[in-house]
């Protein structure tokens, strides 16, 4: 089996780098990280992708379309297929955008459209939602937009805070975003119409009640 090559862009520690990683381990899973690029020299994920072998890239430029420039050129030598943002905190050069269109995504932990941008989950705790969550999504020029891939759903307890709620969210993200990962290495995802469609994919029709209804 040929798997699917992948470059994740990461500015921090690797959480979710670290979860696509040991998805990959399975050698049934159809993907494999080939290359971490990296916009930061200091960040925790290098050493995640240095323990698992794989190549890393540091890229510090801070204009936008040197470093637009020099990461395409990378990713494009190592062969990437599919290119994921995971913990990634510079806005991306549109034409870097749209050369790797529905060939590159994102997690944002919230449910998008809703809390958008920095710090979503005190967002969500701010307009007192009984659900938040992550979502996986192609990525568009416009920030935290474009056709969505997955979500998950998680509950918002009465006495969260910002890292209690974000610990949640996180714990969903390594679950949600492997899988994504997953069905597009699958060949099972078909972007159209700003709406993603997932062939062989089991929908749920199940509703959710919080506090839970009585």
């Amino acid at each position: 089996m040929e798997r699917l090559r992948v470059g994740v862009l990461i500015s921090g520690r690797g959480s979710n780098l670290q979860a696509l990683i040991e998805a990959a381990t399975n050698p049934e899973y159809p993907a494999e990280i080939r290359l971490v690029i990296s916009n930061r020299a200091d960040a925790g994920g290098l050493e995640r992708a240095a323990r698992a072998g794989i190549a890393r890239r540091v890229i510090a430029d801070h204009n936008r379309e040197r470093f637009a420039a020099e990461a395409h050129h990378a990713l494009r030598g190592a062969g990437i297929q599919l290119v994921a943002l995971a913990g990634f905190m510079r806005i991306l050069d549109t034409g870097f955008v749209e050369s790797w269109r529905d060939r590159l995504v994102n997690i944002h932990p919230s449910l998008l459209p809703a809390f958008p941008g920095l710090h979503p989950q005190r967002q969500a705790l701010a307009a007192g939602v009984r659900f938040s969550g992550c979502t996986v999504h192609f990525v568009r020029p416009e920030i935290d937009t474009g056709p969505i891939i997955g979500q998950a759903v998680v509950p918002v307890m009465p006495d969260d805070d910002e890292p209690a709620l974000s610990t949640r969210i996180l714990a969903a993200e390594h679950r949600l975003y492997p899988l994504a990962v997953r069905l597009f290495a699958e060949g099972r995802l078909k972007v159209g119409g700003g709406r993603v469609e997932i062939a062989g994919a089991a929908m749920q029709n199940v509703a959710l009640f919080n506090p839970a209804a009585g």
